[in-house]
């Protein structure tokens, strides 16, 4: 039987690991045997979540403290000090609310750095690193319905995202050959810390839990170039994506943007 394991062990990374969705990456990963590798900025977050996983599940861990805003510096540990992975995630975001007239340049550098910049240059190198070690290889990139449409007060954010997913569709087709898995998640409303700090009413339809999104997505990993966590969000996708004036969907998206602190 092929496994996640089997297919892309024995070690996995995850960018953007130190909580929330990544850190819940890394330990549905570890209780399948994975060895982690976790890149974020937090330095005491990725000590206590890999001393975590090492202490509950037996793996080996090794923790990156990078800014991964910081393009240069993760193309350099990339190419340079990175071990042999065969599964490689890229979770990290950063995503201003408010209107564009309200959003500082400075906010627009660091989501074109963190969301673009870096998620291009780390799926570039990590495919490299994966067709020169011949063996199968798994990418996922996370992306968010907010992409599927302009979505106001996240517009920056939601076109971002939009371009992962792209990204990933076209690489799914373009790395067949290789045996390299390619997906891009495009997930709703999750129940992280960010989340729950911006949220001043009770979940939106469809919010998940962390574990839920990682299973749904990496069980999907090498069927299909997308795929879209939860029953809800799934209709709801096909309902704005095909049903709906795209005029009315972007008001839909503000309707749920608007209460977000």
């Amino acid at each position: 039987m092929i496994t996640l394991l089997s297919r892309y062990g024995p070690w996995a990374m995850v960018a953007g690991a130190s909580e929330g969705l990544g850190a819940e990456y890394a330990r549905y990963l570890a209780s399948l045997g994975f060895h982690l590798i976790l890149i974020a900025r937090r330095q005491a977050q990725l000590e206590a979540i890999s001393e975590e996983l090492t202490t509950k599940f037996g793996v080996q861990t090794q923790v990156k403290v990078l800014d991964l805003s910081d393009t240069d510096q993760l193309v350099t540990y990339l190419q340079n000090e990175l071990p042999d992975v065969g599964l490689a995630i890229y979770n990290a975001a950063y995503s201003p609310l408010g209107y564009f007239t309200e959003t500082s340049i400075k906010d627009l550098h660091m989501v074109t750095d963190v969301n673009v910049r870096s998620a291009l240059l780390f799926t570039k190198v990590i495919v490299d690193r994966l067709k020169s070690r011949h063996r199968p290889g798994g990418i996922v990139l996370m992306s968010s319905l907010s992409g599927g449409q302009g979505t106001p007060r996240l517009a920056t954010y939601a076109a971002s995202k939009s371009f992962n997913t792209i990204l990933a569709e076209g690489l799914w087709y373009e790395l067949k050959d290789d045996d390299i898995d390619v997906i891009a998640s495009v997930a709703g409303a999750i129940r992280t810390p960010g989340y729950a700090s911006r949220s001043a009413q009770k979940d939106a339809p469809g919010t998940l839990d962390p574990e839920q999104v990682v299973k749904k997505t990496l069980r999907q990993l090498g069927k299909g170039p997308t795929v879209v966590p939860g029953w809800t969000n799934s209709l709801g996708t096909f309902v704005m994506k095909r049903l709906l004036p795209k005029s009315l969907a972007i008001k839909m998206m503000h309707n749920n943007t608007k209460s977000l602190q």
